[in-house]
């Protein structure tokens, strides 16, 4: 069987325990498609063979640490995502960049938390999102109201409430190898808005109609090139629109049990990693 590592939080850290679990399922995955899959705690930099991103849990809480590991990853050892997708990912000020390649997205302020006054009316809402730039989880994120005291964040996103979330919910379309391969439906709990099971959110499969998958689409024409796997959050704006809240490329939670095509994933990861297509770090 061919190697591969599968990067994990530190082991006795908050995440360790979940995340072994999710890396069972995915050792098994690719087991049954050729490879045999090796837990590999991200602080721990590369190893001798291909790794995969996709429990590397707890980065934006050692930022420094995680950035230094991408720029420091070396050409011999492929990454999955890629290194650069992985860093213009983490800080979400990339959805400037996807705003200005004409992708519908959330309407968003970047800077201080402190700016919620000024941000409360230039969205004409009575109630805000604020969460940090570099986030997962919904770690720090609140939902603040006119009159209460922002949370002391420097480098924030301020984003309007939007009742949608708790109604018709976030859509997420899941890409892999390139290929759309299933959707999800994720509604907040009755008073939330925070989608996650953590938090009370159900989440069920749900069949993208046309105007989801366009947006898809144009995210996925702007965002940076090499996404083995991507999930692409989409809410409803109060213009009617459907609009980009979040682009994952770095851990996200694949739902692979809701009508996913785990086939899609082993077979682009043959693709880019043919027999002899890499060398051995010595």
């Amino acid at each position: 069987m061919r190697r591969i590592d599968i990067l994990v939080p530190p082991a006795g850290g908050a995440w360790s325990a979940a995340a072994a679990a999710e890396f069972a399922r995915y050792r098994s995955l690719l087991a049954a498609a050729g490879w045999d899959a090796t837990a590999r705690p991200w602080p721990d930099g590369p190893g001798d063979v291909p790794a995969l991103a996709l429990l590397a849990w707890g980065y934006h809480q050692q930022l420094e640490r995680w950035s230094d590991l991408l720029a420091a990853w070396p050409d011999t050892v492929p990454l999955l995502n890629p290194p650069a997708l992985l860093a213009w990912n983490t800080r979400k000020t990339y959805l400037l960049s996807l705003e200005a390649a004409g992708v519908p997205v959330v309407p968003t302020l970047f800077g201080n938390a402190a700016e919620a006054a000024a941000a409360f009316d230039r969205f004409g809402t009575n109630e805000l999102v604020v969460k940090p730039q570099v986030s997962a989880g919904s770690d720090r994120t609140a939902r603040l109201r006119r009159g209460m005291a922002p949370p002391a964040l420097a480098d924030a996103m301020l984003q309007p409430f939007l009742p949608s979330i708790g109604e018709e919910g976030e859509y997420s379309l899941f890409y892999l190898g390139g290929r759309f391969s299933h959707a999800v439906r994720k509604v907040a709990a009755a008073g939330d808005f925070r989608v996650q099971p953590q938090f009370g959110g159900t989440v069920g499969p749900w069949v993208p109609d046309g105007e989801a998958l366009a947006v898809a689409a144009a995210v996925n024409r702007a965002v940076p090139p090499g996404a083995l796997y991507a999930r692409i959050d989409l809410v409803r704006r109060p213009d009617g629109r459907l609009a980009l809240i979040e682009y994952e490329a770095i851990e996200p939670d694949l739902y692979l049990a809701y009508g996913g095509r785990p086939a899609l994933l082993t077979a682009a990861l043959a693709e880019r990693l043919p027999d002899g297509e890499f060398r051995r770090r010595g």
